[in-house]
């Protein structure tokens, strides 16, 4: 009886504890207005900084993610890429809206790299 007793009564409280959340879905997405923006594609991203390059059709422009993660190399984004300040950005890959501020835009491939990493490591 106590053998049972010692098995069961771990039991009982792991059970217990486990509960059941509703998670309510995020806000609906309008992907006709954000696929009539501008298309980019992440291509210089790092875990340890908030700093990541997408490549636009007008050349490459570096931003500071705000208030979430930065995206993964190769994500498909859309949003203004060619005007300095916070902007929204769909990104699609992830099916998620976020915040960033445009440092730079229509930059070469590596003036694009060499800002994100003088800003990521500044000494």
């Amino acid at each position: 009886m106590k053998k049972m007793l010692l098995l069961f009564l771990p039991l009982v409280l792991v059970l217990a504890s486990c509960t059941r959340t509703y998670v309510e879905p995020g806000p609906v997405i309008d992907e006709r207005y954000w696929l009539s923006q501008e298309r980019g594609v992440v291509v210089y991203s790092g875990f340890d900084c908030d700093f990541f390059v997408v490549e636009t059709r007008y050349g490459y422009t570096v931003i500071r993610s705000w208030g979430g993660f930065t995206p993964l190399r190769g994500a498909v984004v859309y949003g203004n890429f060619s005007r300095f300040g916070v902007q929204s950005f769909y990104n699609r890959s992830e099916g998620i809206i976020q915040q960033g501020n445009v440092i730079d835009y229509w930059l070469t491939y590596w003036d694009a790299i060499d800002l994100a990493d003088f800003e990521c490591n500044p000494f």
